[in-house]
């Protein structure tokens, strides 16, 4: 079971559960305490090296508590929201350090060899590689990254009209979260969290062709220079949404877990029919619907459906489909955590 939670959510969470952590709670697990994780009994830790850490890049906020720019020249601002169990933000970009063609040239990327970017993984396996297994995430690898640097809209564009250009831009990411995850594994780690979102709701959000040109031979490359270090380490790949196109393509260059197999977006069942033999899956329980606005009856079915379809063989690392958001009732919260321990137990 592995589950990652807003801040907010973790705020209220922690209080229900008297857990006096206050530390800012980064869902990519960049220097996280981990009480909640360890709480609940999770299996699986995650420390965070890369650009998505970006996303809550909360002490870097200009004075207003507004907007920010991180590392990279992305700046961002904070959108409020309100729901039934109280207000939270999200943090959207509004500004690309490469919109401008001619702003590459003299664009410096972070260093990904800072010491200081491990210490939360030293840490992490020094406490609790025993126990857990640990994560080394270096997710939005490329794609999300690139895009980030460029602007959305900008960067679909130059896939057709200026694909020099795109392909420098996604050698930046590229070889800053393979710097990154090489040492994570170097350290220890048992499994490489990458990805990037390319599906959308009901399709790609380009053409496999063009994923097959711009982003299957970078994942092939970091994939095998991960290995090529530990051969037992573990990767796993992320997207969001529709993305049956590809998974031939991400089994053909050595993956071993796909995450998070969107229900709203791939049947998982047909996913686990198809390559249940080749991949392990990771996720599965509906954010969209079942968590947020469903019955903790229903997510207790959902539950039992996922172990015995997905998990069936084995080889499914249960949890939801994204972070856990603060429009989750916390009688489905618990209805999801129960069910996986009791069915953890019967099978013991």
């Amino acid at each position: 079971m592995q589950i990652s939670f807003t801040p907010e959510f973790a705020a209220r969470l922690r209080q229900q559960m008297g857990i006096r952590d206050h530390q800012l709670h980064n869902p990519h697990g960049g220097g996280n305490t981990y009480a909640l994780e360890r709480a609940l009994d999770e299996d699986l830790l995650l420390t965070s090296v890369g650009w998505a850490n970006s996303y809550y890049a909360t002490e870097s906020l200009s004075a207003d508590g507004v907007g920010y720019t991180d590392e990279w020249g992305v700046t961002w601002r904070n959108v409020p929201y309100s729901t039934p169990f109280g207000d939270g933000h999200y943090t959207e970009m509004v500004s690309h350090p490469l919109a401008n063609d001619a702003a590459i040239d003299s664009y410096q990327p972070p260093d990904p060899n800072r010491p200081e970017l491990y210490d939360d993984a030293v840490r992490t396996i020094r406490e609790f590689g025993e126990e857990y297994w640990i994560v080394g995430v270096t997710v939005t690898t490329i794609w999300e990254t690139a895009w980030a640097l460029r602007g959305y809209e900008q960067a679909l564009t130059d896939l057709l009209l200026n694909p020099e250009l795109i392909d420098r831009i996604m050698e930046i990411p590229f070889r800053y979260h393979l710097s990154a995850a090489k040492r994570l594994v170097e350290l220890g780690v048992d499994m490489i969290w990458t990805g990037d979102d390319v599906g959308a709701q009901n399709r790609m959000l380009m053409a496999p062709k063009t994923w097959r040109r711009f982003l299957k031979p970078r994942m092939a490359t970091f994939i095998a220079e991960l290995k090529r270090i530990n051969p037992a380490v573990k990767v796993a790949y992320h997207s969001d949404g529709n993305i049956l196109p590809i998974i031939p393509d991400l089994i053909e260059i050595g993956l071993d877990v796909l995450n998070p197999i969107q229900p709203q977006s791939m049947d998982p069942a047909e996913v686990a029919r198809l390559y249940g033999d080749k991949l392990c899956f990771w996720g599965s329980i509906d954010e969209q619907y079942t968590l947020p606005y469903g019955t903790p009856a229903e997510v207790e079915a959902e539950v039992h459906v996922r172990l015995e379809t997905l998990g069936k063989q084995g080889g499914l690392i249960i949890g939801p489909t994204h972070h856990v958001q603060l429009d989750t009732p916390l009688e489905n919260f618990w209805a999801m955590v129960n069910t996986v321990k009791g069915a953890a137990s019967n099978s013991n």
